[in-house]
């Protein structure tokens, strides 16, 4: 279906899910390629999580021209941001258990309206160990799972679409890459783009009108994952 012919069958939302490499890289290439998209919503992964966490998302937020919506430090570095468009009316931040040794992780949730369309929006990073990401993967499937709403889902999952825990996020969902025939497109690494670990899933109820893994000059400076930008229409309200 083209944006234009599907206009009128709901609620336009543009979505850029994106690791950004906890700012160790171009910040200032950064702020502009987000602000180029001009999105409602950004999930980002490797958000700040220490130190004046607070004072530094609201930074970064500002510097995108969007707001905080959750996450941050109660989630681990996931985040989430919207415009002023989108109404935030409900969040929550989860930890997955820790392993011994290893990094703790954890997802962030806003429950927000736009358009009189009500939707989950959700974002994760899970580990980089292959034994700890299913039952992280469980962990975030069964909160989206239990959404009364529309869910967008957001990830880093360390992991392609042949992973065990890829199919648990996945189940039931629609990957935006595949609704738009753009599974090809790798998100890792800038430097040497060879893997599709970043996705974003969406209620089936939700049509993805266009995906794009967004692969210029300027993302190459910017971090060192590949910004996931895509155009949906949220079902009507009613």
């Amino acid at each position: 279906m083209s944006a234009a012919g599907a206009a009128g069958a709901g609620v336009p939302l543009r979505v850029v899910s994106y690791n950004i490499h906890s700012q160790r890289d171009d910040t200032a290439a950064l702020a502009e390629v987000v602000r180029a998209a001009e999105p409602d919503v950004v999930i980002v992964q490797e958000g700040p999580r220490r130190f004046r966490w607070r004072q530094k998302c609201a930074s970064l937020a500002d510097s995108f021209g969007l707001v905080v919506a959750a996450g941050g430090l109660p989630s681990l570095g996931n985040l989430l941001l919207t415009s002023l468009r989108v109404r935030v009316r409900d969040t929550r931040c989860q930890r997955y258990p820790l392993t011994p040794g290893r990094h703790l992780r954890g997802a962030a949730y806003a429950e927000c309206l736009v358009g009189g369309s009500r939707f989950l929006l959700a974002g994760s990073h899970l580990s980089t160990d292959p034994a700890e990401r299913p039952a992280q993967a469980a962990a975030f499937k069964r909160e989206l799972a239990a959404a009364t709403v529309p869910v967008i889902a957001g990830a880093d999952l360390n992991e392609g679409p042949d992973g065990a825990a890829w199919r648990t996020v996945a189940a039931g969902l629609t990957d935006a890459a595949v609704a738009a025939d753009r599974a090809d497109r790798h998100t890792y690494s800038c430097a040497n783009p060879h893997r599709r670990i970043d996705a974003l899933f969406v209620d089936p109820r939700i049509t993805v009108v266009d995906y794009d893994v967004v692969d210029t000059p300027r993302t190459r400076r910017a971090s060192d994952h590949f910004p996931v930008l895509v155009d949906l229409l949220l079902p009507a309200a009613g």
